[in-house]
């Protein structure tokens, strides 16, 4: 069997980037010529989040990045069964956590 070098890509992954960034909310908006994904870090209690990384792509990498989305929770869903979103009530922006009081 022979590879083909020419098609391989070298990744490299720095440490900081691997340890990655918690996020439990994405905001996704677009124009005509770009998809901006930001994420952000909702804490119970806390009325204030702050975008935590923001990934721009084009139209073309969002389509295929929404395809290996779905790809990858179709396998994950196959072995681990259903993901419950809980879409029913929507998302809490609260968590339940402490309210403040005036």
């Amino acid at each position: 069997m022979t590879e083909n070098k020419e098609n391989q890509l070298n990744i490299e992954l720095a440490e900081d980037i691997a340890e990655g960034i918690y996020s439990n909310l994405a905001i996704i908006t677009h124009s005509n010529t770009e998809f901006v994904l930001d994420f952000i870090r909702v804490m119970p209690g806390v009325p204030k989040a702050r975008v935590k990384s923001r990934i721009i792509l084009t139209p073309e990498h969002a389509k295929r990045l929404l395809h290996a989305l779905d790809d990858n929770i179709a396998k994950y869903e196959a072995v681990n069964g259903k993901i419950d979103t809980h879409e029913n009530p929507p998302f809490p922006m609260n968590f339940g956590g402490p309210t403040a009081q005036a």
